[in-house]
């Protein structure tokens, strides 16, 4: 059955494509109870990892867990390998995201083989989109594709908010505020293949940072009572989830206590961060400001945007183009099963981040950067970028980054996260040492008549960048896949 799975920093939730339709999957709690969602959270019992709701009940109980494993995920840096300490266990993150997917396939209960479109954030450096995939392919899922999260919120708002669109109002910002990140997209909603042209975003954002908010204000009202800090998180997390639009009061329901925070309080303490949002989102509803502007209005997905105040503080700024989901949890989840389904609507999605290279210049005593791709990339098959250059040094040293944007300068700003270091060497003696190389070891000094380098990026639909980098005159040869271990392959060294 082809799905469409949106692995969320609270909570999972699975679409299917059923037919036309795109329902959402049951998952059963541990009293039987069904829900359109499985906490996203993992624990160790007995020694055996155990995930959602068994997870959340074993952590009640005092067992070692983990949330937010996808807040780990988007950390600069983060791969495969990153170990993950859960108690006295010790594993690596891909195959503690593995175990928890093959945990979500048992728990929706369809028929296999299971393909399927997983949602990233918009932001995803190459290591966070490597994990997912390799990942999914673990759990014996065969992965159809990765899709930006608001470019799969598009396709919901496609599929049930079209009345909000019109010839002449033909695009639309996606306001995505799950529980770790916050990305924003401008997407073209006309024709059959929604496009996304633009997108912001932190990595930094979301509910659990609201979470973090509301424990610090109920310890200023818990006065000199202490209370664990899990607990009041898991207190906090549970009463925000329960605020509806006309509450009074925040309750937090402790062991020892029940406290009653005015909901005046919590927009105070929590509006800073919306702020945040607000201010980032700024490059994409500032084109709300014109009287003729083709944006339809803002669409707000994502379980932190149950909070009220989100809304209440966008409708304050924007008024009534300011349209929340009516299933703002799960929008994510129908729209990558709409991205999965062939007969429906596809989505024409972007790189939404730059690429680039620092190298040294001047024997070692510069630093210069290429931009490779920027954030306006298109995902369309396989894009293919090749270089070819006479070195001018004999050993290279590349530090491959990836970034929000650049500045009129050509610099890479905002967000930098660096993902592979490759040191190649440009002098056949070198090569021929058949060891790793220390550029801090090696004498950097420039050549007359350097050999003929050729490098190559591919850069996937999933959004992966692969790198080759060749020494044409002698077939030196290395291939990195970003995300991964730098790996050096000296194929036939020519004399």
């Amino acid at each position: 059955m082809d799905l469409g799975i949106d692995l969320g920093t609270t909570y999972t939730a699975v679409a299917a494509v059923d037919n036309g339709n795109h329902p959402l999957l049951p998952f059963l709690d541990t009293e039987g109870d069904s829900h359109d969602q499985l906490p996203s959270v993992s624990a160790v019992v007995g020694g055996s990892l155990v995930h959602g709701f068994e997870a959340r009940q074993a952590m009640a109980g005092g067992a070692p867990g983990v949330r937010s494993v996808k807040r780990l995920l988007a950390a600069p840096g983060a791969g495969p390998s990153t170990l993950v300490h859960i108690g006295e266990m010790e594993i690596p993150l891909v195959d503690l995201w593995a175990d928890f997917l093959r945990h979500v396939i048992s728990c929706i209960d369809v028929p296999g083989p299971h393909r399927a479109v997983l949602g990233v954030p918009a932001h995803a450096h190459t290591g966070q989109r490597l994990v997912t995939m390799d990942a999914a392919r673990q759990a014996g899922i065969d992965v159809l594709g990765l899709v930006n999260e608001p470019s799969a919120a598009g396709l919901e708002f496609a599929l049930r908010q079209a009345r909000n669109l019109n010839s002449k109002r033909t695009r639309v910002i996606i306001y995505d505020l799950g529980g770790g990140t916050f990305d924003a997209s401008l997407v073209n909603m006309s024709g059959q293949s929604p496009e996304v042209l633009d997108s912001v975003g932190l990595n930094d954002l979301g509910g659990d940072d609201f979470d973090e908010v509301l424990a610090a204000l109920a310890t200023r009202h818990l006065s000199d009572t202490p209370v664990d800090r899990d607990e009041l998180l898991e207190a906090c997390r549970i009463a925000k989830e329960a605020l509806r639009p006309q509450s009074r009061n925040l309750l937090v329901d402790l062991d020892s206590t029940t406290l009653r925070i005015p909901v005046a309080e919590v927009a105070e303490a929590c509006q800073p961060l919306v702020d945040r949002t607000i201010e980032t989102m700024d490059p994409l509803s500032s084109l709300l400001n014109s009287a003729d502007s083709d944006v339809a209005g803002i669409h707000l997905v994502g379980g932190a945007t149950s909070l009220p105040i989100v809304p209440r503080r966008l409708r304050e700024l924007f008024g009534r183009r300011v349209h929340r989901s009516p299933n703002p949890t799960s929008a994510t989840a129908i729209g990558l099963a709409v991205a999965a389904d062939a007969d429906t609507l596809g989505i024409r999605d972007r790189l939404s981040r730059g690429f680039g290279v620092f190298r040294e210049t001047e024997s070692g005593r510069g630093i210069g950067f290429d931009v490779l791709t920027d954030q306006s990339t298109r995902l369309s098959g396989t894009t293919t970028i090749t270089r070819t250059y006479r070195c001018r040094h004999n050993i290279g040293v590349f530090r491959f980054v990836e970034f929000s944007r650049t500045d009129a300068n050509g610099e890479p700003v905002g967000d930098l996260i660096p993902f592979a270091t490759v040191v190649f060497p440009f002098d056949e003696t070198l090569q021929n040492t058949g060891t790793d190389l220390d550029a801090d070891q090696v004498d950097v000094h420039e050549v007359d008549n350097g050999h003929l380098i050729e490098e190559t990026y591919t850069i996937l639909e999933t959004g992966m960048v692969t790198t080759t980098i060749i020494d044409v005159d002698t077939g030196w040869s290395t291939t990195v896949t970003m995300g991964r271990p730098t790996t050096t392959s000296t194929g036939t060294v020519h004399r």
